[in-house]
Parts: structure tokens; C-alpha cells; sequence
């Protein structure tokens, strides 16, 4: 959005809110996010031993109750009386209950093969329900604390940063770091959940709930009615969809390209460096960049920003084995253009928030960022089991380096650069039609009266 208000204009939030609205999601909670994106699924096929098909059932159930919990999680939010306000309670008692989820996810208890899938299908499922009660909440107390939309689109870009810089770390040094700790994911995630639980705990010491309307009462079910009446936003859930299930693709299946298809396991962690470098520059520098050459037009760089990924894709998917210089080069452009999707559809959550408002008049922020995490959670259920799913049928071996089938190979190149082309083209499209633009000034306006 272009245009705020004068008063607006001169808000500052602090410096400690800044930096712990940015670090506690995306830093310490999407460290341990980003290493259960990258790694789970290896995890649980190579070092557990569960079947490719099984895992591929477990992630499904699993990250398909994870989406439908949001919506529900969301307008559980946005009703929370507290001394301690609407949002902020959920910061200071969840996170140690998330670190410990994260633990037990990855501790691998010497059971029979159906004890492993039940004890490791009960806590990931555990995992992602405290992962949803920690981001609604996150997700609602900025437009919340800060109604500037420069601002706030600062410290979206901000905290993206914070997250490619939190990928960069879990998807390329993980391997690394387990081997100090003997192979075990365990201290890892507890080291990563004692500064999630920081973070979280200063996010409640700084941050405030000025920008909201009284919550009326109605029941769940009549928000969410009222929601749905705006089919006109069907093509941003969409969006918020293709989105994760791309930058899912985009990590969940980049171990596997290369231990697999290039049979080049000591390529993981370079390999892993440049997505997550890409995926810094994306967030730092090129999307600030890109949003001065659209004069400040968010649907406008997601599009072309979308589009360079894909052509990258594209040639990736027939050429990314002819040479190791040519997949490294398109692999970091397709990831620095690609990456930004994941700031830019926080963007769209904001502006979505604004538009529910005006139309409304009601402030449903947490129902709103719920919507937006069950579409991503979609995503992440595609995701997820898909790679797993896709595998299965093509006749992966789990650990057949240099011995995959060629259906398998073919499996794989489709997760790694197939599909990810094909959700570029939807973002595309979708955006052709964003509906919330033409309100702009009328929202501007409404800010005034806040």
C-alpha cells in the first residue's frame, strides 16, 4: 500500500520490538522450522527407516490437521481475553512447550516400526499445532502494534531476512552441527528453542495492542461466513498457497536432487548454501530493489519476480545435469527472485487485514493470518507429502545412491523444478486479478479515524 496517514508517518516502534517481532518466528522458531523442512523427510526414510509410502501417509495426516487448526486457532486469538491483552499471553507460555515438541519429533526411541510411525506421527502433529498457536499471534500483533504500511512492510522485509538468514543456517550447516552432537537432531532443537522462547518472551515485553476494534459477540462460524462472502479474495488464498508449496519444493526436495540425482551427497551442504544465499539477497537487497522499480507495487514485483524463478525452472528442469556451474548460477537467481514470495504474501495478509476492516468494519487480524496459514498449510501438506508421495510411485530406494531408477531420477527432477515452475505460473495469474488494490485510498482514509 502507497499512501498512510501523516500521524502515521511519524510512528516508531522500538527497537527491542523491531528485532524481537523479527527474530522470534522468524529467527528462532523458523530455525527449527526450516530444519524439519529440509531434513525431515530424509530423516525419517534414512535414519528412522519408515518407508517412503508410510511417510508420505504421515506427513499428509499430519500436515492436513495442521491446516485445518489454523482457522479454528485464529478465531480462538482474536476472542482471548487476557490482563495481558489479545495476542500477547500466547508469547510468553507456548514457546518452551514448542521447543520440547521440537525435541521429541527428532529423539527416535528404540521401537518396533509401528511404535516409531505412532510416537513420531503424535509429536510432529504436537509440533505443528504449537508452531500455528505461536505464528497466529505473531502474525496479528503487527498491524496491531504498528498501522503504518511503510513501516510495517519494513520489518516484513526485516523479518524476511531473518528467516532466509534462518534457512541459510538449518538447511546448509545442519549436517554439521548433528555431527557434533553424534548424529542426534536432539541439542540442536533445544538450542534453537532457548532462543525462540528469548525472543518470544521480549516480543512480550515490547509489543502492544493499539490499533484494534472491540471483538463483538458472534459465534466462530459467522466470521468465517463473513470471510468467505468475499470471493473476490479466493485468488490471494491462492496465492498464500502456491507460495509455501513452491518454497517447500524448493528446500524439501534439494537434498534429494543432489544426493540422488547428481549422486553427490558432499554437494548437499554447498548446494544448500546457495538456495539459502539466494534466498538472503532475495529478502536484503532485491526486493526492496524490485519494489522501487514497480514504485512501491507489491503485485507487480511478486509477478516479476515469480516469472524470472520460473524461466530459471524451466531451463533447470531439461539442463540442470549438464553442468554443475550452470544448475549452482540458476539455482541462487531462481531462489534470490524466488524466495521473496514468502515477505511479499505477508504483504498481502496486511493488506487483506485493512480490507476486511473497511468493508466490515471488524478486526479479525489472527481469523485473517489463520486463513492465510491454513492456505499454507496446504501448501505444506502438498509439499510435504508429495515429495514423499511422488517418490513412492517412481520407485525410490532409499539410500541407492548412484542406484536410483530412472523413474525415480525423473520423480525427483519434477519435484525439484517441475512443480516449482508450475506454482510460479498460478502466482502469476492469480495476481493478474488482485482485488484489494483499487481500495487503497479508501483505506488510507479509514486509517485516519484509527
Amino acid at each position: 500500500m502507497n499512501d498512510t496517514n501523516t500521524a502515521a508517518k511519524t510512528e516508531k516502534p522500538s527497537k527491542a520490538f523491531c528485532v524481537s517481532w523479527a527474530l522470534s518466528y522468524q529467527g528462532g522458531a523458523m530455525l527449527i522450522a526450516a530444519t524439519i523442512s529440509s531434513y525431515f523427510s530424509v530423516f525419517l526414510t534414512d535414519t528412522v527407516g519408515i518407508p517412503a509410502a508410510a511417510a508420505s501417509v504421515m506427513l499428509f495426516i499430519a500436515t492436513l490437521w495442521d491446516a485445518i487448526n489454523d482457522p479454528i486457532m485464529g478465531t480462538i486469538a482474536d476472542r482471548t481475553k487476557s490482563r495481558w491483552g489479545r495476542y500477547r499471553p500466547y508469547f510468553l507460555f507456548f514457546p518452551p512447550l514448542f521447543t520440547a515438541a521440537a525435541m521429541l519429533v527428532f529423539a527416535n526411541p528404540d521401537l518396533p516400526m509401528m511404535g516409531k510411525i505412532v510416537y513420531t506421527e503424535v509429536f510432529y502433529i504436537m509440533w505443528g499445532m504449537l508452531y500455528t498457536i505461536l505464528t497466529m499471534p505473531w502474525q496479528s500483533i503487527l498491524p496491531a502494534h504498528v498501522k503504518d504500511d511503510n513501516t510495517r512492510n519494513g520489518l516484513i522485509q526485516a523479518g524476511g531476512t531473518c528467516m532466509a538468514i534462518a534457512f541459510t543456517i538449518a538447511s546448509s550447516f545442519t549436517t554439521n552441527f548433528i555431527a557434533l552432537f553424534g548424529g542426534s537432531y536432539v541439542p540442536l532443537m533445544f538450542i534453537y528453542g532457548v532462543f525462540t522462547c528469548i525472543m518470544y518472551w521480549v516480543l512480550f515485553k515490547t509489543s502492544t495492542e493499539r490499533y484494534l476494534m472491540p471483538v463483538e459477540k458472534r459465534s466462530v462460524g459467522e466470521d468465517l461466513k463473513r470471510l468467505i462472502k468475499h470471493k473476490e479474495l479466493l485468488s490471494v488464498i491462492i496465492v498464500w498457497m502456491m507460495s509455501s508449496l513452491g518454497y517447500g519444493l524448493m528446500f524439501g526436495s534439494s537434498v534429494y536432487y543432489i544426493m540422488y540425482y547428481w549422486a553427490r551427497p558432499d554437494l548437499i551442504s554447498t548446494y544448500m548454501l546457495a538456495v539459502s544465499v539466494g534466498a538472503i539477497v532475495s529478502m536484503m537487497f532485491l526486493m526492496g530493489i524490485l519494489l522501487k522499480i514497480f514504485k512501491g507495487s507489491v503485485v507487480k514485483a511478486f509477478q516479476f519476480s515469480q516469472g524470472v524463478s520460473m524461466v530459471c525452472y524451466i531451463i533447470l528442469f531439461f539442463f540442470g545435469k549438464t553442468s554443475l556451474v550452470l544448475l549452482y548460477v540458476l539455482t541462487f537467481i531462481a531462489t534470490a527472485f524466488g524466495a521473496m514470495e514468502q515477505a511479499m504474501i505477508n504483504i498481502l495478509v496486511n493488506d487483506t487485514i485493512d480490507y476486511i476492516m473497511l468493508k466490515d468494519k471488524m478486526s479479525l487480524s489472527a481469523t485473517i493470518s489463520a486463513i492465510k496459514g491454513f492456505a499454507q498449510k496446504c501448501g505444506s501438506t502438498l509439499s510435504n507429502s508429495g515429495i514423499l508421495a511422488v517418490l513412492a510411485i517412481t520407485g525410490y530406494v532409499a539410500g541407492a545412491i548412484g542406484e536410483q531408477p530412472d523413474s525415480a531420477m525423473l520423480g525427483i527432477n519434477i519435484i525439484r523444478f517441475g512443480l516449482p515452475a508450475a506454482t510460479c505460473i498460478v502466482i502469476i495469474l492469480c495476481l493478474a486479478i488482485y482485488p484489494i488494490s483499487k481500495y487503497y485510498d479508501e483505506i488510507a482514509e479509514m486509517k485516519k479515524t484509527m
